[in-house]
């Protein structure tokens, strides 16, 4: 039965194909769950009314695949992807799974591990482009060390830099209408992974030849696994201009990634980052990269997958109501938000400096004894977030 919390493909929901695909098993257990057909994939969220599907290459062609199964198998997904009107916004390579990248992708040691790593990268770039995709995450699982002696990283970003420079160099000289969007993780698998924070990623972004073409994707566990406040690593990508995509799940602190469905672990930074999204304008797919608990067979995978575009939904209404509310309002003026978005100094340096108001005859005594007042507008917020306003 429908509600107004019910999804349709307007809402841009997206999942990979490792999410619900997800056989629940993990370092200390066995799959618990039998292998997902992709055309299901595809059909079973058509029919939640999601707005596309993304994948790794070796989600959807096993790998070392022939090229005839390959061809046989993009086939029969293009015609799923035909008879639902889903889409593919996204798509990323698997660089982590096979002992071959055990030492890494872009920064092996091993220099042709590292020419096989950006060939496979170009290949599935190809299929990319030609299933719509306009964004191409990396995902550096394996970029890391456990041991100081084994990995000069300053050598290591240099090779990193050197692997976005040629594929910035590839999808230009296709003229291929795409964009690559790092998406960093602090630790697991490896101990400490090259890029760990949305900071160190833009910082990296900077150093690159065509810096135009990359930006973030930033993951809610992610930056949560590293205790950092997901919603304001948000706002310093879009603030960069580099929010290029972006994966929900839910996170409990710090410790392995959890991957919960959205909604999941941290409801008050899931509520104040639907907001944040929802009031900057965000118009990229709000995709989630969640794993269903293992504890529940295949009708758990698709609850889980239902639940995450009806969380998502519900804290979108809440923030609208949070934002509309004349209290809210009120609270906001009391505690000077507005004028946060004054320049400080726009009648310039000299004039800063002629201001004796500014400093010799400023009242800091009385500019103490100001209360903010953000008790009560953090309230407000919890009130509309237990839908008690």
């Amino acid at each position: 039965m429908s509600d107004r919390f019910t999804p349709t493909p307007a809402d841009r929901f997206t999942f990979g194909l490792w999410t619900v695909g997800w056989r629940g098993n993990d370092p200390f257990g066995e799959p618990t769950r039998p292998a997902l057909d992709p055309v299901e994939s595809v059909e079973r969220l058509a029919a939640l009314g999601a707005h596309g599907v993304t994948f790794h290459d070796d989600d959807l062609i096993p790998f070392g695949s022939s090229d005839r199964e390959r061809a046989r198998l993009i086939g029969r997904f293009k015609d799923a992807l035909d008879r639902t009107g889903m889409k593919v916004p996204m798509a990323t390579t698997n660089l982590f799974t096979h002992p071959v990248f055990k030492d890494g992708g872009f920064t092996s040691n091993d220099r042709d591990i590292r020419r096989y790593a950006l060939r496979k990268v170009i290949r599935n770039i190809d299929l990319a482009a030609e299933l719509g995709a306009r964004t191409y995450v990396a995902w550096g699982g394996r970029e890391g060390a456990e041991s100081g002696a084994a990995k000069d990283v300053r050598v290591a970003l240099d090779r990193m830099k050197e692997a976005f420079d040629l594929l910035g160099d590839y999808v230009t000289e296709q003229g291929y209408d795409l964009r690559f969007a790092i998406e960093p993780k602090p630790n697991e698998p490896r101990g400490d992974i090259l890029l760990p924070t949305i900071g160190h990623a833009l910082a990296f972004i900077e150093r690159l030849e065509r810096p135009e073409l990359v930006g973030v994707n930033p993951e809610t566990g992610h930056e949560q696994m590293a205790g950092l406040n997901f919603p304001h690593g948000i706002a310093q990508a879009l603030w960069a201009g580099k929010l290029f995509h972006i994966d929900l799940n839910g996170q409990s602190g710090i410790k392995y990634d959890q991957d919960f469905r959205f909604g999941a672990g941290d409801l008050r930074q899931a509520f104040w980052l639907v907001d944040l999204l929802e009031t900057a304008g965000y118009q990229g797919p709000r995709h989630f990269d969640f794993k269903p608990v293992r504890t529940d067979g295949i009708d758990g995978v698709w609850e889980s997958a239902k639940n995450c575009m009806r969380n998502y939904l519900i804290l979108k209404e809440r923030a609208a109501a949070f934002r509309a509310d004349p209290a809210v309002q009120d609270a906001l003026t009391a505690s000077r938000l507005h004028e946060l978005a004054l320049p400080t100094a726009d009648d310039g340096l000299k004039a800063l400096l002629a201001d004796r108001t500014a400093y010799e005859d400023f009242d800091v005594t009385t500019a103490a004894e100001r209360s903010m007042a953000f008790e009560a507008l953090d309230q407000l917020a919890l009130d509309h977030l237990l839908g008690v306003r």
